[in-house]
């Protein structure tokens, strides 16, 4: 990333800014702002996360907001109620409250003196989650929001439950949030009353995980704050991105395809990252798009600094990365393809060619396949090579071989290919099936084969059969009886080269990716009659972008850090051939790191175990452990929280742990202990 430190404005910081509540509580904030803006007002930009400004996101943050600042805007982060130096306590995720807050903060924005009355929100992740959100309330002074890695739909494609199955991200996301909701303020900032801040954090905390098993289907605790419930809510423009590693890839296309506002689409090939510095890259100049984008709607025509051939005017609806055919890896560094733009969603260039399930064949729909009964029942070990539900990429986390996982499922081949095919979308899977048990999972991965074997996952899709006609209500399988079912996979762009395969597996479990049913099941498909819909994006179709469509990343200069204690990351598979136990071991280590600039230590580590023995469905286990470090001088804190997630074929048993420290001193410690019903789950 090019480093910009001559921006068209010159910028003025304020470090720590209080920001009121109607009920009293002070939210704390961070601004970057021209500091013409008090001669001559401009708009502001929200960031709004709970991931502490002062030290977390400081680094981000650095980057990102000054060089928004130096184009023009008044850029301010704020750490949401209970969390950073904000006061109040953080419960759970999209209350009420925190998007009331949101509203406080922008109103309180638009009254500045240096604010012109206008106000966007931007974010990744939840940030994008509270963007989009917010804009649903339609607060007056939001005028368009920017939003990557999100969900329109926090029960059917969030971190939670994906096709009914629930997500071992449930167990993870919520402990990533265990540890930091409970993490102390700075008493640089906050000063003696910090210890009585901290303490109600951890009176107050708690594993998320325990609300969010108590709704294992889609209930009003899902709906609210799921603007999938109401496009129209949404009243003002929205840039929507995501990236094919993400766990996010799907809701840029809902939005294109629902809203009816000015909208745009950007999907790349990266994870959970901002573009401009996404990976896998090609990484873009994303900054340079925003910018754009809030030029267009927040300045005046004479006032906009964009040049034609990346912004607004003319550009097509959705822009997409076409990937190529890679060998299998947990990690890339890039991702080969080309940029290719739709000029609307659904697109009238995509095509949906459907073909039919023969035995271990996938054939045209005009071909005649015979119908026979084909039957799987996976080994838990299917899904170890899954990845992630949500890739990061740092550690390695995508997912790998497909060979071994096809092993312990049924799996359906192409013909070789004789001329490169491309898909745009989302596949779909319509299967006939029958099954032994009441409640059963079907996992559906597509894959490209290489000419020597190797299958690298494409994209993949997730069907608890219990949830086969509804969310709401879902309802046992009659065991035996013959059931047709539809099962979506994530959106993807991908290329399949001439001479390659495509590979449709199936499979009756995915752990540890998802927690597998109470019991394990045999599978029956029905082939003639079942089929493989795919988006097919016709070669013939011109890329509708320019060559080059972006700029190279640019932000601004970051601030300086080092590192006390390196990172670390591992990502580990193990198998004891004696006692049949087998595990997933992941460990996010970022070391320990100085903020120079306000002479603050910060350690953050993360351990996940996913275990299981054999074929028992009844032994899988999910086991976390965070542990957050906070030192200046002889002021020394840390916490640690360890989750573990167990079952029965008839409960979900949940255990917690909290841990504060002073020095060595432990000064605060709480267990939770919940046993909760399956629901069809």
């Amino acid at each position: 990333m090019r480093t910009v430190a001559s921006l068209p404005y010159t910028i003025t910081s304020e470090e720590n800014v209080w920001i009121p509540m109607s009920d009293g509580t002070r939210l704390s904030g961070r601004i970057w702002r021209p500091t013409s803006a008090d001669a001559q007002p401009v708009p502001a930009i929200l960031e709004y996360i709970p991931y502490r400004h002062r030290d977390l996101t400081s680094l981000r943050d650095s980057i990102n907001h000054p060089y928004m600042a130096g184009h023009g805007y008044a850029c301010v982060r704020v750490d949401i109620r209970g969390t950073g130096n904000s006061d109040g306590v953080l419960t759970d995720e999209y209350l009420e409250q925190e998007q009331q807050d949101a509203e406080e903060v922008l109103a309180w924005l638009a009254e500045q003196p240096w604010c012109d009355g206008q106000t966007g929100m931007m974010g990744i992740s939840w940030g994008a989650f509270a963007a989009l959100q917010v804009a649903a309330r339609r607060p007056p002074s939001l005028r368009a929001i920017v939003i990557a890695s999100f969900t329109d739909d926090r029960y059917g494609d969030d971190m939670h439950y994906m096709g009914g199955c629930m997500l071992s991200d449930n167990l993870a996301e919520s402990s990533t949030m265990f540890a930091y909701a409970t993490c102390p303020p700075d008493p640089a900032v906050v000063g003696d009353r910090w210890r009585d801040m901290w303490f109600e954090r951890l009176e107050s905390g708690g594993p998320w995980v325990a609300e969010w098993l108590q709704h294992q289907r889609r209930d009003d605790y899902w709906r609210h704050a799921s603007i999938s419930g109401d496009y129209d809510a949404v009243q003002c423009p929205v840039f929507a991105v995501c990236g094919w590693a993400d766990g996010y890839s799907n809701a840029v296309f809902r939005l294109l395809e629902n809203l009816n506002v000015p909208r745009k689409g950007l999907i790349g090939p990266w994870s959970h990252k901002y573009p401009h510095v996404g990976e896998p890259g090609p990484a873009i100049g994303f900054l340079q798009e925003v910018v754009c984008w809030w030029d267009y709607w927040m300045k005046d025509e004479s006032e906009r600094e964009f040049d034609d051939f990346i912004c607004l005017p003319g550009e097509p609806m959705l822009r997409t990365w076409m990937q190529d055919s890679v060998p299998p890896s947990t990690a890339y560094q890039e991702r080969p393809g080309r940029w290719v733009g739709e000029p609307s969603w659904p697109s009238p260039h995509i095509r949906s060619m459907s073909y039919r399930l023969a035995p271990y064949r996938i054939v045209d729909e005009d071909t005649e396949a015979e119908e026979r009964e084909m039957t799987v029942q996976s080994p838990l070990s299917v899904g170890q090579f899954a990845g992630k539900w949500c890739s990061y990429n740092a550690p390695p986390d995508l997912p790998y071989d497909q060979r071994e996982e096809d092993g312990g499922s049924l799996t359906f081949d192409s013909d070789i290919l004789t001329e490169q095919r491309e898909i745009l979308g989302a596949p779909r899977v319509e299967l006939d099936v029958t099954v032994t048990q009441p409640v059963a999972m079907i996992a559906a991965r597509l894959s490209d084969v290489s000419p020597d074997g190797r299958a690298t996952r494409i994209t993949y899709g997730l069907l608890n059969l219990t949830h086969r006609d509804s969310h709401e209500d879902p309802t046992p399988m009659e065991p035996g009886k013959r059931c047709r079912v539809s099962l979506s996979l994530n959106g993807v762009a991908q290329a399949f080269p001439p001479g390659h395969r495509i590979r449709l597996s199936l499979s009756t479990s995915y752990w540890p990716l998802a927690w597998p049913p109470p019991h394990p099941g045999l599978l029956s498909v029905h082939t003639g009659t079942s089929s493989l819909i795919l988006p097919v994006r016709p070669i013939a179709e011109p890329d509708g972008v320019a060559s080059q469509p972006f700029g190279q990343p640019e932000g601004a200069p970051p601030i300086e850090t080092s590192h006390l204690r390196p990172p670390e990351e591992g990502w580990t598979v193990s198998r004891d051939l004696i006692g049949y136990r087998s595990a997933l071991e992941v460990l996010k280590d970022i070391g320990v790191v100085r903020f120079e600039d306000i002479d603050l230590e910060v350690g953050r580590r993360a351990f996940e175990r996913y275990g299981w023995v054999a074929d028992d469905f009844s032994s899988v286990r999910g086991e976390t452990e965070w542990t957050m470090e906070f030192a200046r001088g002889d002021w020394r804190v840390s916490i640690t929280t360890n989750t573990t997630l167990t079952c029965t074929p008839e409960n979900f048993v949940l255990h917690a742990r909290l841990d504060a420290y002073e020095g060595p001193d432990r000064v605060f410690s709480q267990n939770w202990h919940h046993v909760v019903p399956r629901d069809l789950v």
